[in-house]
């Protein structure tokens, strides 16, 4: 019979792992955000825009996908720190359907990982 869970040492890298990827995207998520707020200035910089409607079309379609991007961001956030919470509870890597350990070819590309891929191949 295989393992049942990952040894302390594979779980302090995968959450050594998943701390560097969680910095990084509330980094990302921060210049999302910035570049959403940035949008709201009317400042000196923004002088004449009322009369420019092409851009301003433009401007909301970005300004929407900015959006977007960091809503996604912030679920990818999420979706890390219960990863973390896993990883203290000792039940980081274990397929929610199958009960089996992820592969760690898997969890290293996408560490919040809670199928394996027999499980998320049955999901399709």
């Amino acid at each position: 019979m295989g393992k049942t869970r990952y040894s302390d040492n594979e779980l302090q890298e995968f959450k050594d792992l998943i701390l560097g990827k969680l910095k990084e995207a509330q980094e990302d998520l921060d210049l999302l955000r910035g570049s959403l707020s940035h949008s709201d200035d009317h400042g000196t910089n923004d002088t004449g825009r009322s009369f420019n409607m092409m851009e301003d079309g433009s401007d909301t379609l970005s300004r929407e996908e900015v959006a977007q991007l960091a809503s996604r961001q912030e679920k990818f956030i999420t979706n890390l720190q219960n990863a973390l919470i896993r990883i203290q509870n000792k039940t980081y890597g274990i397929c929610r359907v199958t009960g089996k350990l992820i592969q760690k070819e898997r969890l290293r590309l996408v560490p919040h990982a809670t199928l394996s891929i027999e499980a998320k191949n049955a999901q399709s």
